[in-house]
């Protein structure tokens, strides 16, 4: 298992472009997040969970971080971006005190982010085919 890569949260902002789903019932993480509970949470378990992603309190801060997929423990809430994560293996750190990248910063993080995409991408397809590609052979 590859160890998460983290990033700040403008990153995710920007690449991921995190939305309001028309249905939401309630107005949290800024108007784009979904509850954990009702007819929010019906919409998250049955959306792609590939553009699902939950926003949980950190366990020794008081920072947030924003994780991909489904989660139940230390939720606050779920997001819905357009861009799929395919199980990619980073998170995103909220902090208590907000600090804003540069936009020099922002591209250099956006080139890094899509670098390790790319090679997680990479690594999915050669154990998709190896699955795939011994299904049906014989010996």
């Amino acid at each position: 298992m590859q160890a998460s890569s983290v990033f700040h949260e403008d990153v995710f902002y920007e690449y991921f472009r995190p939305f309001r789903h028309p249905s939401a019932s309630f107005d949290v993480w800024g108007g784009h997040g979904l509850e954990t509970f009702g007819a929010d949470l019906i919409i998250v378990k049955d959306y792609a969970q590939e553009f699902v992603w939950t926003v949980v309190d950190g366990s020794d801060d008081s920072d947030q971080w924003i994780l991909p997929g489904y989660h139940h423990i230390n939720r606050i809430c779920y997001l819905i971006t357009e861009v799929p994560h395919n199980d990619a293996p980073v998170e995103f750190r909220v902090e208590n005190r907000p600090r804003f990248l540069t936009t020099l910063g922002l591209t250099r993080r956006i080139s890094n982010l899509r670098r390790i995409l790319l090679s997680h991408a990479a690594e999915r397809s050669v154990e998709n085919y190896a699955v795939t590609g011994l299904v049906g052979r014989t010996q």
